[in-house]
């Protein structure tokens, strides 16, 4: 019996952090090919609307001060996809890749 009482009272106690725990950002991250600081309507451009883009900047965080490692698409996706400083991965532009080498990603 204390026993039980003592599994209770443990199990009563964990409980209590997941309903005092804060709840979870919610997380839309965007990424685009060639778009400027200067190409959404909320950042000023009166060319065309993006009324969807504005609504989640409005509501949400802007970053203004944002930093590319290279001008080019590749290396900035490779960057993106295993961590690495642009400077420290080995692709450097947007050209071709060699086959040898490289692991196709599993199914």
């Amino acid at each position: 019996m204390k026993q039980l009482k003592s599994l209770l009272a443990t199990g009563a106690l964990s409980l209590g952090g997941i309903v005092f725990a804060q709840p979870k950002p919610n997380v839309v991250f965007i990424i685009t090919d060639d778009l400027g600081y200067g190409d959404l309507s909320c950042f000023g451009q009166e060319k065309f609307l993006t009324p969807n883009i504005d609504r989640l900047a409005l509501n949400g965080t802007r970053f203004t001060r944002s930093y590319s490692g290279t001008t080019v698409s590749a290396p900035s996706r490779a960057s993106l996809m295993t961590g690495l400083h642009t400077g420290h991965a080995s692709i450097r532009g947007n050209k071709e890749m060699d086959p040898e080498g490289q692991f196709p990603l599993p199914e």
